[in-house]
C-alpha cells in the first residue's frame, strides 16, 4: 500500500471527527430542505462532493458548534447511541417530524498503526448518498403547514457525566407516523443508521 493510500486510512479520531462533522452538514441540511430557517440565512459550500448549504446564523452556529463540540467527546469514549433532529410546529407545538441518526461502534480490530482498513474517501461516497436522500427528501415529506422550530436530542449511555447546561427531554415522539429508512454509512470505527419518522396525513 502506497504511502498516501496509508496517510488517508481511518483512525479513531479521524472517525469520530468524520461522524461529527456529517452531523453538522445533515442538521444544517435538514433545517434547510424543511425551512425551519429562512433560505437567505445559508451559504452555499463544496463538501462531499456536492453542494451543500450550511448556516451563516451566527446564533444557531454557536449552539451547533457547542452541541457537536460535547458529541465529538461522546464519541470518542463511545458513550453516545444517536441523535435525533426533532420538527415542531409552533403554533400547534406538535412534533411533525424526528430525523434519527443511530451510532453503533463497530468491533473492527485497529491495525497496528492506529487504523481501520477504510479510506476517507471510500465513506465520504456513503455520507453524500445520505446527504442526497435528505435534500430529495422534500418530495416524499408532507408540507409543513405552520413555521416550525427544532431541538437536538442526544441519547448517551446511562452513566455518562452530563454538562449543567444541557437538559432531560422526553423522546418527543409523533404519533402515527410514517417512517422512512434513510441509508448507512460506516467508518468501521464508528457505524450511522438514518431514518426520519412523519407525521402521516390524515
Amino acid at each position: 500500500m502506497s504511502a498516501v493510500e496509508t496517510s488517508t486510512r481511518i483512525s479513531l479520531k479521524g472517525s469520530v471527527d468524520i461522524v461529527s462533522e456529517f452531523f453538522d452538514y445533515s442538521i444544517n441540511s435538514i433545517l434547510y430542505q424543511r425551512g425551519i430557517y429562512p433560505p437567505e440565512s445559508f451559504k452555499r459550500v463544496s463538501k462531499y462532493g456536492l453542494a451543500m448549504l450550511i448556516t451563516s446564523d451566527s446564533g444557531l452556529q454557536t449552539y451547533l458548534n457547542a452541541v457537536l463540540g460535547q458529541l465529538k467527546a461522546w464519541l470518542t469514549t463511545g458513550t453516545v447511541q444517536k441523535l435525533v433532529v426533532v420538527v415542531t410546529g409552533q403554533q400547534s407545538n406538535e412534533v411533525l417530524e424526528r430525523w434519527v441518526f443511530d451510532v453503533a461502534a463497530e468491533n473492527t480490530a485497529l491495525s497496528p498503526d492506529g487504523t481501520v482498513d477504510k479510506t476517507e474517501k471510500e465513506v465520504n461516497k456513503e455520507i453524500a448518498a445520505i446527504i442526497r436522500q435528505i435534500t430529495a427528501s422534500v418530495t416524499f415529506l408532507p408540507l409543513l403547514e405552520e413555521a416550525c422550530t427544532f431541538d437536538l436530542l442526544v441519547y448517551t449511555d446511562d452513566d455518562v457525566q452530563v454538562p449543567s447546561a444541557w437538559e432531560e427531554s422526553d423522546p418527543k415522539y409523533i404519533t402515527e407516523a410514517d417512517e422512512v429508512k434513510l441509508r448507512s454509512f460506516t467508518t468501521k470505527v464508528h457505524r450511522v443508521d438514518a431514518c426520519v419518522s412523519y407525521k402521516a396525513e390524515q
